[in-house]
């Protein structure tokens, strides 16, 4: 039976009735100020951050601010069902939380605490290479849930090799590799406070518990932690890497690739002609390139190249349940949410990204129904405007 997101908002009202309200706003584009009167600056610059000046962070909320939706009205939609299929797995709603690393800096549970969120509501779950907390030990948090691996494609095969082995041992069922971060780009709030958290070896994890990594370490890593630290900036990414080198990942992945960061055309169909499962459109919530095209800017015309050989998935710029209405228009199959989440989980720890998961449904839920649809698979873009700019 599908779940009816919407019913969160009459638990809100029914629990009103004793005098509870809830821990965190239902506004969730209040969390980020939240966090920041919370946390201290460096771990909150390093999850709120952008590169440059912030422009093209900017740009995401913008070219989702000016579509605009187009409510239809007198159609049946008493029955909804959000349930979506994505690279061949049945999920609950078209959304999954975003790779997000070294979550330690915002919760001692880390990626642990995100992980059970998501899996008590079924939404999948995708561990960033760069966690703060060993694969395994999510995989075990999780169950029998439904998880993603994300790969920061280092330099070194072997590690990337045992990288792609532990995860499908796992039970990580896709692979998620992110083109974006060949190397960090100009972020002015870390430089401010000089906050790297690689560099005290937060968000090493997998690299350190890495039987091949440790195989380049002439002393285990507890013995020389710092050693270890220069090994891991040594390899964790490789601004050399080609198309061509797709053909490893195919030789040593058996199931769904999703190449992430893809903004224009022609990378999402070459990504296609080398028989990759998907593609994600995103600037990297604006962490990347200052100056970017917004990511709502660049899924039409990617969706328009690849929508029928790929699935095409969308983040940067997610705040709430209308944006992910607008990113299904134009064409996303799902959509991956980030910094809410991170913030709900700095502020309320596994119950904070569980707020943010049911909060969000439900708005988009609620979204959909007052705008004439009951599925996620009907809206387009002709239930779109722009304004003008």
């Amino acid at each position: 039976m599908p779940k009816h997101w919407a019913d969160f908002q009459y638990e809100i009202y029914l629990n009103g009735m004793t005098g509870a309200v809830p821990r965190l706003p239902t506004d969730l584009t209040r969390l980020e100020e939240l966090t920041e009167r919370r946390l201290g600056p460096g771990p909150f610059g390093y999850v709120a951050g952008s590169a440059g000046d912030g422009s093209t962070a900017r740009a995401n909320r913008a070219a989702l601010a000016r579509r605009r939706i187009v409510p239809r009205m007198l159609r049946d939609v008493h029955e909804r069902d959000l349930r979506v299929e994505v690279l061949g797995r049945a999920l609950p709603a078209p959304l999954a939380l975003a790779p997000v690393g070294v979550l330690s800096i915002m919760h001692p549970d880390a990626e642990s605490s995100a992980a059970r969120a998501a899996a008590s509501q079924g939404v999948p779950y995708i561990l960033s290479s760069a966690s703060s907390t060993p694969m395994e030990q999510v995989a075990e948090a999780m169950g029998d849930a439904e998880r993603w691996f994300q790969l920061y494609w280092p330099r070194d095969r072997e590690v990337a090799r045992s990288f792609l082995n532990r995860a499908r041992a796992a039970g990580y069922t896709a692979l998620f590799v992110t083109l974006d971060t060949p190397l960090l780009s100009w972020r002015p709030r870390d430089l401010d406070q000089a906050y790297l958290p690689f560099l005290h070896g937060v968000g090493t994890a997998n690299y350190f518990s890495d039987p091949a990594f440790q195989a380049g370490l002439a002393k285990p890593v507890h013995e020389d932690p710092n050693a270890a630290v220069m090994h891991f900036v040594g390899m964790f990414s490789d601004p050399a890497k080609s198309w061509p080198d797709l053909a490893f990942l195919r030789e040593n992945w058996d199931g769904p690739i999703v190449l992430k960061g893809v903004l224009h055309p022609d990378d999402a169909r070459l990504a296609a002609d080398a028989g990759m499962d998907g593609v994600v459109v995103s600037n990297h919530g604006g962490r990347q390139v200052a100056g970017s095209v917004a990511a709502a800017d660049a899924l039409p015309r990617v969706v328009d190249a690849v929508g029928d050989r790929l699935t095409v998935l969308f983040d940067s710029g997610v705040r709430t349940g209308d944006d992910v209405f607008k990113a299904l228009a134009l064409g996303a199959r799902a959509v991956l949410l980030g910094r809410p989440y991170v913030y709900g989980l700095g502020l309320d720890g596994q119950a904070g990204v569980e707020h943010v998961i049911r909060c969000l449904l439900a708005e988009l839920d609620l979204t959909l129904a007052l705008s004439g649809h009951a599925s996620p698979a009907t809206p387009g873009r002709a239930d779109l405007v722009e304004d003008p700019v």
